[in-house]
């Protein structure tokens, strides 16, 4: 084997063609695909699991072949949304009559012994009420006068996306990006993850912020305010009722009580996630349309490859961490003051992948399938339809000075965020 500059050559154990590869990679050849996927797909936990995987593999797999025969792509109303949005009402149902009941019960039986089942009652509909996201108070939160270009380029692309804007953009170290409403008049956070941010495009930030803000404007179902809180309310009543472990005493017989509505609260959850899982895979293939639409194709497909290699912005950043903790908190200290270097150096290695990892990934991800998200179609599967649609143009233009005022408007979050990597790592 010769390596020259992180570049190897090798026979394929397997065929005995040439492969040509980077030593920081995985080696593989092109041409019989041997090591393509050495992880290959993830352990799938428990039955249930494993039921979900195959119902989406099968909804996948219907879903492509449709949009990808002639099928035309649009957001569908059908009657498994609307049995969603019915179970999601009978949800909230449960939880108002608690409430009322627990009222009547006071009021009817003020300081006799109907109250014993009046306050459980408002206790139970004040632990399962509807939740509503809060803005985030431990990370940077930019309001509309905080950053005036950044605002306008979201509210640019919302309206290409036939939606409204955004109320507030926090910025974290998520290597992600997310769109999400927050309080009880449904009001919009943007999520945006900087390491993400800092490895795209222009272009293809704009393409990003099309797919996040698209899942709203073609009525995404399980972005509904009915279907979203009801998601939420029975994964807490989930929590509320599941089985005391190595329970003693009175214990056991709270087990015993909590085995039918705990059983009742699983089915209804997995009935709702059943009943949105189609409608969720067809929302990222409209969603991607978006970005295509606002960002272009070439820029959306870019955004698809990108999000193939995250785990690799993810690997350096830990790299990062793990090398400043080891160096000794004056070290760490030091490298607080010049924390920016860290998006310089993540630039320059996503910057450094080269084109047969990227191809690595799609192949792997062909072989995978709808083993690692049962909510997405695989990447490769959005990519390869939007490369089979019509290629379009950007509907909102690159413009060099807006992309110098965005980043003034986030040097001091993404200065923030920096620091707060290096002090806690990703997952602090």
């Amino acid at each position: 084997m010769r390596n020259t500059a992180g570049e190897t050559t090798q026979p394929c154990p397997e065929c005995g063609a040439g492969i040509r590869g980077d030593s920081r990679f995985t080696v593989w050849c092109a041409a019989c695909d041997w090591n393509v996927d050495p992880e290959g797909p993830r352990a799938e936990e428990g039955r249930v699991e494993r039921a979900r995987r195959a119902l989406a593999r099968r909804h996948g797999e219907k879903l492509f072949a449709e949009v990808t025969g002639g099928g035309t792509l649009r957001a569908r109303r059908d009657s498994a949304a609307i049995l969603a949005h019915v179970i999601a009402l009978a949800v909230h149902g449960v939880t108002l009559a608690a409430a009322l009941g627990g009222v009547w019960f006071l009021v009817r039986y003020w300081g006799g012994p109907g109250m014993l089942l009046g306050i459980p009652l408002l206790l139970a509909a004040t632990a399962l009420r509807p939740r509503f996201a809060r803005l985030p108070e431990n990370k940077p939160v930019l309001l509309r006068a905080d950053a005036p270009a950044l605002f306008a380029l979201v509210d640019e692309i919302a309206q290409v996306a036939g939606t409204r804007g955004v109320h507030a953009i926090a910025v974290d170290t998520e290597i992600n990006a997310s769109v999400m409403p927050y309080g009880l008049r449904g009001r919009r956070l943007l999520t945006l993850g900087l390491p993400l941010w800092e490895i795209l495009t222009p272009r293809q930030r704009i393409a990003l912020l099309g797919h996040e803000l698209g899942h709203y404007g073609n009525g995404d179902v399980r972005h509904a305010a009915v279907v979203h809180t009801a998601l939420r309310s029975l994964t807490t009543w989930r929590y509320v009722f599941a089985p005391v472990p190595q329970p003693t005493g009175i214990e056991i017989l709270v087990n015993v009580v909590y085995i039918v509505p705990g059983l009742l609260v699983q089915g209804l959850l997995m009935l709702l996630d059943q009943l949105t899982l189609r409608a969720a895979q067809r929302a990222e293939y409209l969603a991607d349309r978006e970005a295509a639409h606002a960002g272009s194709s070439e820029a959306a497909v870019g955004l698809m490859d990108r999000m193939l290699v995250v785990d690799s912005a993810e690997i350096l950043l830990r790299r990062e961490v793990n090398a400043l903790a080891m160096s000794g908190p004056r070290s760490a200290r030091e490298a607080e003051h010049r924390a920016d270097e860290v998006w310089e150096r993540l630039t320059a290695h996503m910057a450094s992948i080269p084109e047969h990892e990227y191809e690595r990934r799609r192949r792997a991800g062909s072989l995978r399938g709808h083993s690692v998200d049962a909510t997405h179609p695989p990447t490769h599967l959005r990519r390869a339809r939007l490369l089979a649609d019509v290629p379009r143009d950007a509907a909102v233009a690159p413009d060099d000075d807006r992309d110098r005022r965005i980043a003034g408007e986030l040097a001091a979050a993404r200065t923030a965020v920096a620091r707060r990597l290096i002090r806690d790592g990703l997952d602090g």
